[in-house]
């Protein structure tokens, strides 16, 4: 299973220290961007479930591209 935490600067090295501590955790440290997109990427794949589920309308592409 993968997590994403947000960890406040000031803990960060104490989360770390631990989490390294347990033998069946790994840890990678992933830049706020990275962050960010992937956030963003999960909102996206979530929206297009909710259109495929009829709980949410898709917007037409003329539209879409009229609005950039």
């Amino acid at each position: 299973m993968k997590v994403i935490v947000d960890i406040k600067d000031s803990k960060a090295s104490f989360v770390m220290e631990l989490l390294d501590s347990l033998p069946f955790v790994k840890t990678q440290t992933i830049t706020a961007s990275k962050a960010l997109l992937m956030k963003e990427m999960k909102e996206a794949v979530d929206e297009i479930k909710l259109i495929k589920a009829g709980k949410k309308h898709a917007r037409n592409a003329d539209d879409f591209l009229n609005e950039l």
